[in-house]
């Protein structure tokens, strides 16, 4: 397993990741994604350790807590060998006070001692803010998470999900007063979802900010079961799912599974190990989580990761997914004598 820098810190994290959303099940929503319990987990994260995958990613959201409870007892007596990482921001469904949401210090420090108690340890490795609090000052946000870290109650924060403003006006905040900055950036990002690259990543690559990918596979459009011509299988997440996320054109989605179908037929792997395998070799990705219902499936998406797509077929893949982008970013790409285009990807290893 290749492990990369996150972002400006002296951490290492493996390329892929396991992402525990799929711990659970205990709402709606999550059970689309899967409901895994902790004998299930303790067999999924074992597979995880076999392949050097050390990460685990969580959230107070997910299942209302029972994904934190579930990853907490199914990784005991590994604690020394893994690194855990969770996030905060959003309600709770059964939180209904006014101060129970959001990245104010009395949220911030409420909710990092109740994942701690359910994950059942002494720190977190990666505390994210899981979105922009805008009634919150920036600077009551960092101090306390600064203050967390000085603690020992966690060890690095990154955000997610946050604008390119949300993001530098953090670092600049971080900066003025010395206090722990944000090392990392959970992104959505995908062959069918390319925006982070607008300004997100020239940002993260100037400032030393890493990416760390969620739903890599677009709400499971690049799993290679949706096709030109046929339904959505029957058990498909996107059935329930699809609201929830950016919507994609058919026709756009159409045309990038032709362009993976090509590649894995070049290559012998599958379409949703080229997708991956794509966002291995883009700028600032430090990690990408993959998730899993079952053993199998994850075996696959493990197998993403210890081989490099060539040049040839990583242009390929960018020339299918291209899209305009909005303003102001089509403008800026004309001006390509200080702004050279393409962006540059990572060389294939020999």
């Amino acid at each position: 397993m290749e492990y990369r820098q996150l972002g400006n810190s002296g951490l290492k994290v493996p390329v892929l990741s396991f992402g525990t959303g799929t711990f659970g099940g205990g709402t709606e929503f999550f059970k689309a994604w899967g409901s895994s319990d902790v004998a299930e987990a303790k067999r999924l994260i074992d597979i995880c350790l076999e392949a050097g995958v050390n990460l685990f990613d969580t959230a107070d959201v997910y299942s209302d807590g029972a994904s934190e409870e579930i990853l907490g007892k199914a990784l005991e007596g590994k604690r020394n060998d893994v690194l855990i990482s969770t996030k905060t921001t959003f309600r709770m469904s059964k939180a209904k006070g006014p101060n129970e949401v959001g990245s104010s210090r009395f949220h911030i420090i409420q909710a990092c001692e109740a994942s701690l108690k359910r994950l059942g340890v002494e720190h977190i490795d990666i505390y994210h803010m899981h979105g922009f609090d805008a009634a919150t000052p920036v600077e009551e946000t960092l101090k306390a998470l600064d203050n967390l870290v000085t603690s020992g109650k966690v060890r690095y924060i990154a955000c997610s999900n946050f604008s390119g403003w949300h993001l530098m006006k953090s670092l600049s905040v971080s900066e003025r007063y010395g206090w722990s900055r944000y090392v990392g950036h959970q992104v959505y990002y995908s062959l069918v979802g390319r925006e982070y690259e607008w300004e997100l990543m020239p940002l993260g690559l100037k400032e030393g900010v890493a990416a760390l990918v969620w739903s890599p596979l677009a709400w499971a459009r690049l799993t290679g079961k949706i096709r030109r011509g046929a339904p959505v299988p029957k058990d498909s997440r996107l059935h329930k799912t699809a609201d929830y996320g950016p919507q994609v054109a058919d026709e756009y989605l159409y045309k990038v599974v032709d362009a993976l179908d090509a590649v894995a037929k070049e290559t012998g792997k599958t379409v949703p190990q080229i997708a991956l395998n794509w966002l291995l070799q883009r700028p600032t990705v430090a990690n990408v989580i993959v998730g899993a219902r079952n053993e199998e499936q994850l075996r696959q998406n493990l197998a993403a990761e210890g081989w490099n797509l060539t040049t040839e077929q990583v242009a390929k893949l960018d020339a299918a997914s291209d899209v305009t982008p909005i303003y102001p970013y089509w403008h800026q790409q004309q001006f390509t004598e200080r702004n050279p285009l393409p962006i540059p990807v990572v060389a294939p290893k020999s």
